[in-house]
């Protein structure tokens, strides 16, 4: 698939309803990853409401959906340090919005093992972050437990897609999950 914009963790045995459900979305692909599909959603923001009034009409709707990951930015890479320096072009222009804030980056990784590690490049993105709050004088925190906003990071093998979500969106959009 060439451009994307959400991933999706789909629960055992919910394939066939989330193509139901989300395919009028836009164009939904399996990945070489168990349960895991990329959409190129026509109207991201209209997909997100949705979503939501479906889960306030029956709270399961969604049984089929583990997690979806919207994200706003997308890149190739080939290895590590491509995908460091292509992460730090995209997500330099989002500091300002983390500006005096609690924050944290989480990255799901599908692919590259043993090449790129999660953990890594979450701190290596906080470093970054960080850094460059200080540099303009506006410092923010990480903060795990009750965060302003948090920046995502999902890889499908050498695909990244990132987006950033204030604490409003998190609770509006109970599906965007991190854990």
């Amino acid at each position: 698939m060439e451009e994307w914009n959400a991933v999706l963790s789909i629960n055992e045995r919910g394939l066939k309803e989330a193509y139901a459900k989300l395919g009028r979305f836009g164009l939904l692909k399996k990945t070489g990853f168990f349960n895991v599909l990329l959409l190129k959603a026509d109207d991201l923001p209209a997909l997100l409401e949705t979503l939501w009034g479906w889960l306030q009409e029956d709270p399961a709707a969604l049984a089929f959906l583990s997690r979806l990951i919207p994200v706003t930015q997308t890149f190739t890479f080939q290895s590590a340090g491509e995908f460091e320096e292509r992460a730090r072009e995209t997500v330099l222009p989002w500091a300002p919005r983390l500006a005096g804030k609690g924050f944290y980056v989480r990255m799901r990784r599908r692919g590259f093992k043993g090449k790129l590690s999660s953990l890594e490049e979450e701190r290596f993105l906080d470093t970054f972050l960080l850094e460059q709050l200080e540099k303009a004088g506006i410092p923010g925190h990480i903060n795990f437990t009750d965060p302003d906003a948090v920046l995502a990071v999902e890889t499908v093998g050498g695909w990244a897609g990132l987006s950033l979500w204030d604490r409003a969106e998190l609770q509006r959009y109970p599906f965007i999950r991190f854990d």
